[in-house]
């Protein structure tokens, strides 16, 4: 008979073994906040593992109290499992398990475990209270009018806020466990009659194929297994911190995936046209609404092409009209226009993430020293003409009026790009530079899904709808982009 692996080790009849086989793998008394409590009912030994501060303390102690009022426990020492896990344990969330490995799996992620002698199974009480935060509002999504809350680092509330705006017993949330040490729970959301079967078992099936130790930075991690290795800078993939926002894909036959620890939901499949929306759009009037993209779609333009632009017409002051002559450079300032583009787009991004890293009670003190001292003096000096600060401040502008955080970090490097092409090689260069990066995104697929769709492939309805916010009772059809079950959302 073939030995039986450590991995699927059934849990045994003999207290003592289990006792000395699960203390040994878990360290109890080397790790502090593993426990285990002896007691006895009647006189049959029971052993209950617990981790501090995941277990429900009031919870256990009423299970505890109910456990111990048990008497005769030597009438029934031979069915003593069935009658703890079918009428004595006041809790309904119980879960009967044959192995350690599962055992000390449940156990680790917060559940209270209860071994039994004479006895080859165990119970697990789920009652663990995780730590977590309340639904604030995520800072990259804030919205004027509408629901004010976003997603935790708590798998169980993400999941929670999302059926509470879909409460269709269709919503799927299969959940599974990825990564060998860390054990992170991944669950994959989906409308069964909506979604297109095919994505939602590619998903699942990239998912188990994961193999790795652990996920410790979460739905990033699970992306670049999902996406695989590229260099594409644009994001395959569309994250959000808004339930609302969730609940909207989920209805229009999209497949997201939620991941423990983490906040943000990723969205598949998504497009380009996916990053440039915002929620506000969807919370006013079709004409503010539509008013609200356009300025946002002239702000990621500005933040792609003013810079290279200006900078051509700067090198070439016979390109610029008469009337526009006041768009010229007056002084030069000590060091090649190029060079000072890409010092002042590194410091541009210095200061940004001397934003984040500085606590908010000094982060208005940083600003003004920024500035004053970068800005101002730097122009002073003779370092930096002062049409470079004033058109990259445009610019950066542009770039944090783009609703996702990722495409403006994407159109970000785009800009410098044709910076440095027009750099080198004046007009040739900026077309050429722009034909690339148009080539390269059309070439681009996320999960097999065009990433410049309705754009290219031109699809002229679903093009409509993302150049004009439409009424929402005009649209009664899903994209074509899912391939979803049911087109129609009447």
């Amino acid at each position: 008979m073939a030995q039986v692996t450590e991995k699927r080790r059934p849990i045994s009849d003999r207290i003592e073994e289990n006792k000395d086989y699960l203390n040994d793998r878990l360290g109890v008394g080397k790790s502090f906040d593993i426990g285990v409590h002896e007691f006895f009912v009647g006189n049959t030994k029971l052993l209950l593992y617990y981790i501090n501060g995941f277990a429900e303390s009031l919870l256990v102690s009423q299970i505890m109290r109910e456990i111990n009022d048990l008497r005769g426990g030597r009438d029934f020492a031979d069915h003593l499992f069935d009658t703890l896990f079918y009428k004595f344990i006041p809790y309904y969330q119980l879960t009967k398990v044959d192995t350690t490995d599962e055992f000390m799996d449940k156990l680790l992620v917060g559940q209270v475990g209860l071994i039994i002698d004479h006895c080859s199974h165990a119970i697990l009480m789920d009652t663990k209270v995780l730590p977590t935060r309340s639904p604030q509002e995520p800072d990259t999504e804030r919205i004027v009018r509408g629901a004010h809350d976003g997603f935790t680092e708590t798998l169980v509330t993400n999941t929670v806020l999302t059926r509470r705006r879909i409460r269709d017993e269709r919503l799927r949330f299969e959940i599974m466990q990825i990564g060998e040490r860390t054990k992170t729970d991944v669950a994959v959301a989906y409308l069964q009659d909506v979604a297109n079967p095919d994505l939602v078992e590619d998903l699942k099936e990239r998912l188990q194929n994961i193999q790795i130790d652990g996920i410790p930075m979460a739905e990033k991690t699970i992306e670049e297994f999902i996406i695989g290795k590229t260099l594409n800078p644009f994001p395959l993939v569309r994250y959000t911190e808004r339930p609302d926002v969730a609940a909207v894909h989920l209805l229009e036959g999209h497949v997201l995936i939620y991941v423990d620890t983490s906040p943000s939901v990723m969205i598949t499949p998504a497009t380009y046209f996916h990053h440039v929306q915002h929620a506000e759009e969807y919370r006013q009037t079709p004409v503010v609404g539509a008013y609200l993209r356009w300025v946002r779609f002239f702000g990621i333009l500005v933040s792609v092409f003013v810079l290279p632009i200006w900078l051509l017409l700067v090198m070439h002051p016979s390109m610029i009209p008469d009337s526009l002559h006041f768009i010229g450079i007056k002084e030069k300032g000590s060091i090649p226009l190029l060079a000072q583009f890409i010092m002042a787009e590194l410091g541009l991004d210095l200061m940004r993430m001397a934003a984040i890293h500085t606590p908010t009670p000094l982060s208005v003190a940083m600003g003004l020293l920024a500035a004053i001292l970068v800005g101002d003096v730097a122009i002073k000096v003779g370092l930096f003409a002062p049409e470079v600060i004033l058109y990259l401040a445009v610019a950066a502008i542009g770039m944090f009026a783009t609703p996702s955080y990722e495409l403006s970090l994407a159109n970000r490097l785009v800009r410098i790009f044709l910076i440095l092409m027009v750099g080198f090689f004046a007009t040739p260069g900026l077309t050429i530079g722009f034909l690339v990066v148009l080539v390269c995104l059309a070439a681009t697929r996320s999960l097999n899904t065009p990433y410049l769709w309705p754009f290219i492939p031109f699809n002229y309805k679903a093009m409509k709808d993302v150049v004009v916010r439409l009424a929402v009772p005009s649209k009664n059809r899903r994209p074509s982009i899912v391939r979803s079950q049911n087109s129609s959302r009447q």
